[in-house]
């Protein structure tokens, strides 16, 4: 049997700076606590808001309690515009971001995360570094460094990393951690696409996230 990835699902079309975006809104059962914006792979090799390390991240928040929004990226599903190697693509996370109270129709400011796999870690990360006040979580899966440039990212930012990813080798990663001294989470055994090692995955933003609530 498939696991149940989405938890009251819904998509919506959402004006944006290059037409309309395509986004996949993932509620709680109650009140949402938290705003979580979730980017997904690669466009141009297959990545889209459907794939499973997104959907598992998205999991991970409604889990919480928390409302996930996972964007396609410009050009991907019914989302319009073209692939802008991550430039249009984070002006897009964060005018989602700007208008999501409007849209969604919340009443109060949320705690708000960013949580990007792969391509969608760069997306997310460079929304980060753009956002004040600044995001309460920032989640990097598979993160693209190396493949992209990746800038610096705040301190308390987890990093998740598989031990034999053949796309983004652990070593650029440390690379790009170190002069940070920023921790890196490393499933030993897991892939790029942590085949596998999703519920493993989902736990540990999970326990990350509820970590910080309460620091």
């Amino acid at each position: 049997m498939t696991a149940r990835l989405h938890v009251r699902a819904q998509r919506r079309l959402i004006d944006g700076p290059a037409g309309r975006i395509e986004v996949a809104v993932d509620a709680p059962e109650a009140a949402p606590q938290g705003l979580a914006f979730i980017g997904h792979p690669h466009p141009l090799y297959g990545g889209t808001l459907e794939n499973k390390v997104a959907a598992t991240l998205a999991r991970a928040f409604v889990s919480l309690g928390w409302l996930a929004v996972r964007p396609n990226f410009r050009g991907v599903g019914a989302s319009e515009g073209e692939h802008d190697h991550g430039h249009g693509e984070t002006d897009d996370f964060l005018h989602l971001i700007a208008t999501a109270r409007h849209w969604l129709g919340l009443d109060a400011d949320l705690p708000l995360a960013l949580a990007g796999f792969s391509f969608g870690s760069f997306v997310a990360a460079q929304a980060a570094a753009r956002l004040s006040p600044p995001a309460s979580h920032l989640v990097l899966v598979g993160a693209a460094a190396g493949k992209w440039p990746l800038p610096p990212v705040a301190a308390g930012t987890l990093v998740i990393h598989g031990e034999f990813d053949e796309t983004i080798p652990l070593a650029d990663v440390f690379a790009w951690a170190r002069p940070q001294d920023l921790p890196v989470v490393v499933l030993p055994g897991a892939d790029h696409f942590f085949h596998r090692r999703l519920s493993t995955l989902k736990r540990l933003v999970c326990e990350h996230v509820q970590a910080r609530r309460g620091a």
